[in-house]
C-alpha cells in the first residue's frame, strides 16, 4: 500500500487504494478477528422479554471484562456506575453494529488476493471507523502507550506487531488526508 489517491469531485469523488496479497490478508484477518469478538459479546446479551416485545434491543449492563473488548466498547459514563450501566444496557447494542457494519464494509471492499480498493465518501468513512477499531484492539493487546520507546524492542514478536500497528496507522492516516479533501 503506498497511500491513497482521490479521484473526482464532490458526489462523484472516490478513493483508491491497492493492497498487495499480503496486506489485504492481514487487514482482512484483522477485521475478522474484531468481528468474532464483537459478535462474541453480541451473544453475550442477556434475553429481554419486554425488550423482544417492544423491539428496543438492549445489551449487557457490565463492561466487557477483556481489556480490548473494553477498549472499543468503553463506559458511556465515568463518574456514576449506575447510570453507566443503564446507558450501557441501552446504547451499546447500536454501538456494536456500527463497529459490524464498518468492519464488513472493509471486508466486502478489500479484495482477498489484494488488489485495488475504491471507495466513495461513505464507503471511507466507514473503513476510517474499521481501521480505528482494529488500531485500537491490537494497540490494547500490545500495550501501545504514549511513554513507549521510538525504537523497536528487543523482542522481534513484538516488533514485528508493532510494525502491523504503524503500518495500520500509515494506512489510516493516509486515507484520512485524502478524505479531508472531500471537505
Amino acid at each position: 500500500m503506498n497511500g491513497w489517491r482521490r479521484h473526482g469531485r464532490g458526489t462523484r469523488m472516490r478513493m483508491a487504494g491497492t493492497f498487495d496479497e499480503r496486506e489485504a490478508g492481514l487487514l482482512r484477518a484483522l477485521v475478522e478477528q474484531l468481528l468474532g469478538m464483537l459478535d462474541e459479546r453480541r451473544q453475550a446479551a442477556p434475553v429481554d422479554e419486554l425488550a423482544e416485545l417492544t423491539g428496543i434491543r438492549t445489551g449487557p449492563s457490565q463492561p466487557p471484562t477483556d481489556t480490548v473488548l473494553a477498549r472499543l466498547l468503553p463506559d458511556f459514563h465515568r463518574e456514576d456506575a449506575e447510570l453507566a450501566a443503564g446507558l450501557r444496557s441501552l446504547r451499546e447494542p447500536e454501538l456494536i453494529e456500527a463497529k459490524t457494519r464498518a468492519a464488513r464494509m472493509v471486508l466486502a471492499t478489500c479484495p482477498a488476493g489484494g488488489g485495488k480498493v475504491e471507495l466513495d465518501v461513505e464507503q471511507a468513512d466507514e473503513w476510517l471507523s474499521a481501521l480505528n477499531d482494529v488500531r485500537l484492539a491490537l494497540g490494547t493487546m500490545l500495550g501501545v502507550s504514549e511513554e513507549m520507546p521510538e525504537e523497536p524492542p528487543e523482542d522481534e514478536t513484538l516488533a514485528a506487531h508493532l510494525g502491523v500497528y504503524q503500518w495500520l496507522t500509515f494506512v489510516q492516516d493516509a486515507l484520512v488526508q485524502v478524505r479531508a479533501t472531500a471537505l
